[in-house]
């Protein structure tokens, strides 16, 4: 069976220099090159819940079902750990209210689920409180979306939970049927975990993965005193789909056979191989459509 394939408009955001088109322009741009449907940046400059109101998000969704894009993802941004330095903030409150507006946005233009993190190690809380904030609050989060009619889904992304087998603890950890994963191959990949056997061990928990493809360019550091290099850290390249290091055949393929057949995403969010002109970014669009067709 088929995935449905989403292209994210981080794609086309202008974040990293690359070419930059409106939600709208965005929405007819993903249309014209086949796409099942859209994953929507939920910040400005695009869907910003500060700029959407009823009537926007009216006819957004109209815009959506004149194009025939019938699946749609919303991409929230949250941190559920940030500024523990100071209590007297109710930020899990200002968290759990995001995240309850982006689920309602999620409902008005006729999306099924929202995207969103755990959060980033902050280091003035040690590790077990910091869990346990974040199971409590992505539970509270979930039963404020089912509510709604949504779905949670926690992107391995923030360091609390990136790695797949806590990821998997997390999951289980809420166990609540609104709290789901949204299960990328980039993480493990970078950590050096077999990604076929991360993609089966969270496939049956996924609802969505986001997929973009990357090649390794090694780094150096000179040190005068050795007249030699020292390795750093490798940067990350962004190139088309099929070219990189991750093995996304053997990360899907775990997926589908532990249960998964949710919707699949492709991103371009930091700068590409070829440039960021409009003419690269669709491009690297196609491609990625030419790839899934035959996976």
């Amino acid at each position: 069976m088929k995935n449905p394939s989403l292209l994210h408009s981080v794609s086309y955001a202008g974040l990293w220099g690359q070419a930059y088109l409106s939600v709208d322009d965005f929405v007819a741009k993903a249309a014209v090159l086949g796409y099942d449907g859209v994953m929507l940046m939920a910040k400005r400059p695009h869907l910003s819940v500060l700029d959407y109101g009823p009537q926007e998000r009216a006819a957004l969704r109209a815009l959506l079902e004149k194009h025939n894009l019938r699946h749609s993802v919303i991409a929230g941004y949250n941190n559920l750990t940030a500024d523990m330095e100071h209590g007297e903030v109710p930020h899990r409150e200002i968290q759990t209210l995001y995240i309850t507006e982006l689920a309602r946005l999620a409902r008005d233009i006729g999306a099924a689920s929202v995207r969103i993190f755990s959060g980033y190690d902050n280091p003035s809380s040690d590790h077990s409180r910091q869990w346990r904030l974040i199971v409590d609050t992505l539970r509270e989060c979930a039963s404020r979306a089912e509510d709604l009619g949504i779905v949670l889904g926690v992107q391995n992304h923030h360091d609390v939970a990136v790695g797949h087998e806590s990821m998997h603890d997390l999951i289980r950890a809420v166990d609540h049927p609104n709290c789901r994963a949204m299960f990328d191959a980039w993480a493990p990949a970078l950590q050096g975990d077999d990604v076929g056997s991360a993609g089966a061990r969270m496939g049956g928990y996924a609802i969505h993965t986001t997929i973009a493809d990357y090649q390794l360019r090694p780094r150096y550091r000179y040190n005068a005193a050795l007249v030699n290099y020292e390795k750093q850290t490798p940067f990350v390249q962004a190139v088309p789909m099929g070219q990189g290091f991750i093995d996304y055949r053997s990360f899907l393929a775990g997926m589908r056979a532990s249960g998964f057949s949710g919707t699949i995403a492709y991103e371009m969010c930091s700068p590409l191989h070829d440039g960021g002109e409009m003419k690269t970014l669709d491009e690297y669009a196609r491609r990625f459509l030419e790839w899934i067709a035959a996976v």
